[in-house]
Order: C-alpha cells, then structure tokens, then sequence
C-alpha cells in the first residue's frame, strides 16, 4: 500500500512539472518583430513583457505581391531594430482584407496601423487619426494631398505609393507602324484600325477578358473619367447630386461595341482569361492594355527584353486633355482609438524614409507618394514624362453607389455577348444606381 502512495505521488508531481512548462512556454507568445502571422484582434491593443518589449502594434497590408511584401517586412524589422521596445506583427490578409476590415469596423476594434487602399476619407475616414501634424507631410506629392486631405485639412493616411491607371502598350509595335501614343481616343481607335489592317489581323490592338470581366470594367471606368468628368464642362456635380441623365452614358457602350465589330477586340473575348493575356503579349500578338505596372512582370518572365510604354487615358470630348486615374495605392493610416497611437504614428513615419519610400516605389513601379524620391523603374522614364497630368479618383469609389462595378463589368459582358443593346446598358446602370443608393 505504501509504494502504491508513492508510485501516485510521484506520478501527480511529474504531471504538475508538465503542465507548469506548458504554461510557461504559451504565456510567452509575442510574435517576432516583422513576422507575419495569423490574424489577431485583441493582442495588438495590448502591453507585453517577458522577452523585453512593451508594446505591440498589429499592421495590416493590402499587397498580395511577394516582392512587395517582402520589402514591407525588411522595413519592419529594420523599424524593430531601432525600436526594441516596439513588436510589429505585420499581416497581409489578401482577398478576405475588406471583408475582414468590414468586420473590425463595425467592432470599432481596427489594427493600429492598416493599408486605406484607395478609401482613406469615404470608407475609413471616422476610425482614421489626423496625421496632419507629422513631418512627412510636408512632403506629400502634388497629385496626392488632396485624395487623402479632407476639406477641414485633416490628413488620413501616408501613401507611400500612388495609382496612376492608363495604358500599356508594346513599343517596338507602336513603331513599327509608326504610332505615337494616342492623346484622344479618335487618335487611339485609328491607331488601332492601322495595326490591325497592316498586321494583317495577326496583331489584336486590345485584350479583354469576359472570363475576368473586371478588364472590362476597367474601360468603362477609365473611359467614364475622360467622358463625363475630366472635361471643363462636365457631369461631376449631377452625378453626386443623383440628377444625372443617364443617356449621357451611352456613348460609353456604343464606343466599347464599336471597337469589337470592327475587330479592335480580341474575338474570343467572351471565353478568354487574364492568365491568356502575357504570353501574347509577350509574342507580339497584343497592342495595348488597361493594366498597371504589375503586368509588366508577367511578361518579361516570358519575354525579359520586351519594351512595355505606359501612356494616360486619352480624352474624349474636344478640347480636353488625357488622364490618369487612381490615388492612393499602398497606404499607412493609424487607428484613432489605438491605445498605442504614438507609437503607430511612429511606424509610420519609418516608412516614410526617404530610402524607405524609394525601396517601396521600386518594387511596386509605381510613383512614389512624397516628393524629391529618387526612384528608378522601367515605367519612371513614363512617370516623368506625364507628371503633370491630371489624376482623378477612380470614377466608380466617388461617383456610383457601393455595388455598381459589379454591374459595370457584368452589363459590359452582356453587352458583346448581344444580351443588351448601349441603350439598355445605360438604363441598368440607372436603375441599379438608383437601387443601391437606397440600400
């Protein structure tokens, strides 16, 4: 009977050392600085100890780039390394970012420090701090202070790198058919009926995808800016007003149907995918595009000495001038209600380095968001060249109700599928605009 005592003494010690170096080794879980690691809520708002560091900020990033990410993360742990009392767990939810934004909004319970990806004032205006006050301000780019000002000067967001949508095209086919890039859309309609009439129709002068409908919807959107808001004369005020006749929009339809019929568009445009798009490309086969720098990089893997040209969005009322469209891109925004605000604001003011800023506009080939940066990209040359044009916010994030780029790419579909005529594609987007705007 006394060894049996002893023999279960000895058994429960042993299972209570166990469950003690359990504990220890979970009560230590603070993630390393710059690591990305799963989702938390309620962690980031908190103090930690134990491996030295007080506090911790959660940063969520938008990118789904690899190469983008990692920059982001060299330059949190770079940040860490200056800052070891400050933990950064930097998360990069990809597709689920806006269902998961949508979710912490509603909670009012956001990461410190979070990606406003193109809706800094409209969507997140309320939960943002008023960064006005910090010292890269001062150095935002003349094409970008407005987007993330609002109109009593506060200032929502760092954008470390801007959109500005137009054009890509092959530059070797430009020349050989003796194109300059087209500054109206009368001017890039003809330039598409010269490349496919001397190419023989072995050149497409446009790609789109019905598969992937979005690349239609870019062209409505794009185009949208150049007809009804970038002109002197123009719809901006009727739109946000709800007053807008919506006949206005059909030239829109009836130019994308034009440019099929007459074989501007790829025949199987219905069927296509995106993922058909850079191998032809790359071979020639393609003229033009509605696509961003990204693009870039799917092609040259196929074909690195291939030289792609980025141009603005060509006018389409007489007298006016091209466009971009776009804003922010990469952006940092400090919660308000952050209980480590400073120290979020600081985060941010390390992207903000000049040779932070310059790393982020290379790997993105994007413009850089602060002035005097010296970025150096295959599309820079572009940059400079265009940097006095006009930038406009994406036509549908100000003038159409939460819902309608679905409707957009969808009707665009319909409408080369011979489902809608321009008439009754713009008596849909009328419809469902005013259907949203109710919701």
């Amino acid at each position: 009977m006394k060894r049996i005592v002893l023999l279960t003494l000895s058994v429960l010690l042993m299972f209570s050392m166990l469950l003690i170096g359990c504990s220890q080794r979970t009560g230590n879980s603070a993630a390393p600085a710059g690591e990305t690691t799963a989702p938390s809520d309620s962690a980031s708002k908190e103090t930690i100890g134990g491996d030295g560091a007080k506090v911790k900020l959660t940063v969520y990033s938008t990118t789904n780039d690899k190469p983008v990410q990692e920059v982001f993360k060299q330059i949190a742990a770079d940040f860490t390394k200056e800052n070891p009392n400050i933990a950064v767990d930097l998360q990069f939810p990809g597709s689920e970012y806006e269902n998961i934004m949508k979710v912490k909004m509603a909670a009012n319970d956001l990461p410190d420090v979070f990606d406003t990806h193109g809706w800094a004032v409209m969507r997140y205006g309320k939960y943002l701090a008023d960064l006005r006050d910090e010292a890269w301000v001062a150095d935002q780019t003349d094409t970008i202070k407005d987007v993330v000002t609002d109109k009593d000067g506060k200032v929502h967001a760092l954008v470390m790198s801007e959109a500005k949508d137009g054009l890509t095209y092959n530059v070797d086919l430009l020349k050989k058919y003796n194109i300059e890039p087209p500054k109206t859309f009368d001017e890039l309609m003809a330039a598409a009926e010269k490349i496919k009439t001397e190419s023989g129709g072995e050149v497409t002068p446009f790609f789109f995808s019905g598969i992937d409908d979005w690349m239609i919807g870019q062209f409505f959107d794009y185009f949208a800016t150049s007809l009804l808001i970038s002109p002197a004369q123009n719809e901006a005020d009727n739109l946000l007003n709800k007053t807008f006749d919506w006949s206005k929009w059909t030239p829109l339809p009836e130019k994308f149907l034009e440019m099929y019929n007459k074989g501007y568009i790829n025949k199987d445009v219905l069927t296509a995918k995106y993922s058909d798009l850079p191998q032809q490309f790359a071979d020639g086969k393609v003229a033009f595009t509605l696509l961003g720098p990204s693009f870039a990089d799917e092609v040259h893997k196929i074909n690195p000495d291939l030289k792609i040209g980025f141009m603005p969005v060509p006018s389409m009322v007489e007298g006016d001038e091209p466009n971009f469209s776009g804003g922010e891109r990469y952006t940092f925004g400090a919660w308000k209600d952050s209980k480590h605000l400073e120290e979020a604001k600081k985060f941010i003011a390390y992207f903000a380095k000049p040779e932070n800023i310059e790393k982020i506009a290379n790997v993105t080939k994007l413009p850089p968001g602060l002035k005097n940066i010296k970025a150096s990209h295959e599309f820079t040359e572009y940059y400079e060249k265009y940097a006095d044009i006009r930038v406009f916010p994406y036509f549908d994030r100000v003038y159409l109700p939460s819902g309608m780029w679905d409707v957009m790419c969808k009707t665009g579909s319909a409408l080369l599928g011979g489902q809608v005529t321009p008439e009754q594609y713009s008596e849909k987007m009328k419809s469902e605009a005013e259907r949203l705007s109710n919701k």
